[in-house]
């Protein structure tokens, strides 16, 4: 591949933690060039998050993650002199983003109206936690919290337990997605006008927008979604959607009709349920193909399940899959290499274009490691 289709293009991240940063790490791998401005001594607070007490360089494990392929430009946007030099940034750059609060970006002077007056081409992209009205708009958009406050909480585990969130950052990392998305439809509205765009998205709106199957049931319905008691994997589906213990391990079962899966596993226990009775008595049925499938080895059900073409899978933790020929098929890692000369092994790029797939060396910058050569570069456009 000779060029990435979105080289040329220059982003200033005025953004930290995940949801912002994982924005711009996508864009980085399209080919942008993505410039972290940060703030002196501290820089980026996801570089003192640590994910599993995981350090490299001085910096955490997930910093390194989410920021590779960037460059990094101290700048303090309180000091004048600092602030005249990320001006003139703006001015040269395509796209911005922010995951400030409301009024953050007001208080230093570059909200959307105030950058558009500097560069009115530019794609001013930000991310709230909640949006900018209502009571909840200056909470902490933090992503545990946004689960929790959007009932996501509800849709995890069985009937009987406690809310459980999702095990990893869902709402960062959706949002980021969703912020690409509108990046790119504002490149092609800038490439057809001329015109630059203002983008917002916030985490609740992400997730909400996540879980539109169960709300919009819900606002057809009027009724809670009730998780099943035994093997929930989906409240809104009928037995025997859900994972189940085997002798050795576990195995996945997705759509299928009961008497096809009782032919499959000889199961003669669910002889006398019929597949309109999926809902109404699905946790009677997903008891008996619970106490069944416990008798034999996944391996043992699989054989009998794929054989007929129903939809199952063994249950995998990541050493069983990095070790599958399935997983090393897709080459989902990367190595990286950090400034400190350490390699760190991650994942990919999951996008392909035209039939290549996008990696990179380049691991995440240290703090204001690229200030001389950015000015270097700003220095020669403009002549100043």
């Amino acid at each position: 591949m000779t060029m990435l289709p979105l080289h040329g293009l220059t982003v200033l991240e005025f953004s930290q933690y995940l949801s912002g940063p994982s924005a711009g790490l996508r864009l980085a791998d399209l080919g942008a060039k993505v410039i972290k401005i940060e703030r002196p001594v501290s820089g980026d607070a996801c570089r003192h998050l640590a994910i599993g007490d995981q350090w490299v360089d001085e910096s955490s494990l997930l910093f390194h993650t989410i920021n590779r392929n960037k460059q990094s430009f101290a700048a303090d946007l309180k000091d004048k002199k600092d602030l005249a030099l990320v001006k003139k940034l703006i001015q040269n750059s395509d796209v911005m983003t922010h995951n400030f609060r409301p009024g953050v970006m007001e208080k230093i002077g570059l909200e959307y109206e105030s950058v558009k007056k500097l560069n009115p081409k530019m794609i001013y992209a930000e991310i709230t936690g909640y949006g900018k009205e209502g009571p909840w708009k200056n909470k902490p958009g933090q992503d545990l919290l946004i689960q929790s406050l959007s009932g996501l909480t509800f849709t995890t585990g069985n009937g009987n337990s406690d809310p459980v969130p999702m095990g990893l950052a869902v709402a960062d990392m959706i949002c980021g997605a969703q912020l690409v998305q509108g990046i790119l439809a504002a490149l092609v509205k800038s490439q057809n006008t001329g015109e630059g765009a203002h983008i917002e998205v916030s985490l609740m709106e992400s997730i909400l927008d996540f879980q539109f199957e169960f709300l919009t049931t819900w606002f057809a319905s009027g009724c809670l979604p009730h998780r099943s008691h035994i093997s929930n994997a989906h409240s809104l589906l009928g037995a025997p959607y859900g994972i189940y213990q085997t002798a050795d391990g576990y195995i996945a079962l997705a759509m299928m009709p009961i008497h096809k899966l009782r032919a499959a596993i000889n199961c003669e226990s669910l002889a006398e349920y019929f597949e309109e009775e999926i809902f109404s008595k699905r946790d009677e049925i997903k008891k008996i193909i619970a106490s069944f499938l416990v008798k034999n080895t996944t391996e043992h059900w699989l054989e009998k399940l794929i054989g007929l073409d129903l939809w199952a899978m063994p249950v995998m933790n990541w050493d069983e899959l990095t070790k599958h020929e399935g997983y090393r098929a897709l080459d989902m890692e990367q190595l990286v290499d950090t400034d400190g000369g350490q390699a760190i092994t991650t994942t990919r790029c999951p996008i392909r274009i035209d039939e290549n797939i996008l990696k990179s060396k380049i691991g995440a910058p240290k703090l204001g490691q690229h200030n001389q050569q950015i000015l270097g570069e700003l220095k020669e456009k403009i002549h100043y």
